[in-house]
């Protein structure tokens, strides 16, 4: 079973897009596709007047930023790769977190930065994923979940991606659930102007030492967070590259040790 992730940068470039769908839909095993989106967001906040906000690669999402987002992400974006799909033969079917409870969230608490509508995922519905995988049906997720008391939130892509790889392997031990983090890199990177500078393997120690020294910082922060919560949830293969590395079997492995 693969959770694919494709972050914002592909989803506006269209040959990557196209590639990454072509991908996709030669997967043998059942898969569900996670989209974020940040990038086309804040190019229509931008063209309506409104100045994007970011804090360590998150978005701060008022009231007029959350309308925008869902119309970009659950909207434009979400039917528009399910449209790609369905071009090429895969069975797709997109979802926000509010669509059959697929993702549930609760609004982020106010501390030292009050994110505003931002969601931190509470959990992933298992059983309606997977008997939608069973049904032959390949679910497409955005960054759009709900609290389930009617609010909207904004969450981050890579988070809604490591909760349904969590809740997937705890469903089935048998059954390995690969994660795959899909973006413009080989992986995750030493230097970004120098291809070769790719790390292969990542643990928790090697991490917060580049993290320590400056060498991973910004949005790869929350990307790998995720990717170490899911390791230690049991989640068989955490994998970041681009399609090329993804598809030699490369990138960036995050592992317990």
């Amino acid at each position: 079973m693969i959770i694919l992730k494709i972050g914002g940068n592909i989803l506006n470039t269209p040959t990557a897009l196209s590639d990454a769908l072509d991908y996709f839909a030669s997967l043998p095993e059942p898969a569900i596709l996670v989209h974020g989106g940040g990038r086309k967001a804040s190019e229509v906040l931008s063209e309506m007047g409104r100045q994007p906000k970011m804090v360590d690669g998150r978005r701060i999402t008022d009231a007029p930023t959350l309308e925008i987002v869902t119309m970009v992400y659950a909207g434009l974006l979400n039917k528009q790769v399910v449209a790609d799909l369905q071009a090429r033969g895969c069975n797709a079917i997109g979802l926000s977190g509010a669509d059959g409870n697929a993702v549930l969230a609760e609004k982020r608490p106010v501390k030292t930065i009050d994110y505003g509508f931002a969601g931190d995922v509470l959990g992933a519905n298992g059983p309606l994923l997977k008997t939608l995988l069973d049904l032959g049906l390949n679910p497409v997720l955005c960054p759009i979940t709900h609290d389930g008391k009617g609010q909207l939130l904004n969450t981050n892509a890579d988070t809604i991606a490591n909760e349904t790889a969590k809740t997937l392997a705890a469903m089935s031990p048998d059954e390995t659930v690969s994660l795959r983090y899909c973006f413009e890199f080989p992986g995750v990177m030493k230097d970004i102007k120098d291809p070769g500078s790719w790390i292969p393997t990542l643990t928790p120690d090697t991490y917060a030492s580049y993290k320590a020294d400056g060498t991973i910082a910004g949005g790869m922060i929350p990307k790998l967070d995720n990717a170490f919560a899911a390791v230690a949830a049991g989640v068989g293969e955490v994998v970041i590259g681009d399609l090329l590395a993804l598809r030699a079997g490369r990138g960036t492995k995050c592992v317990k040790e």
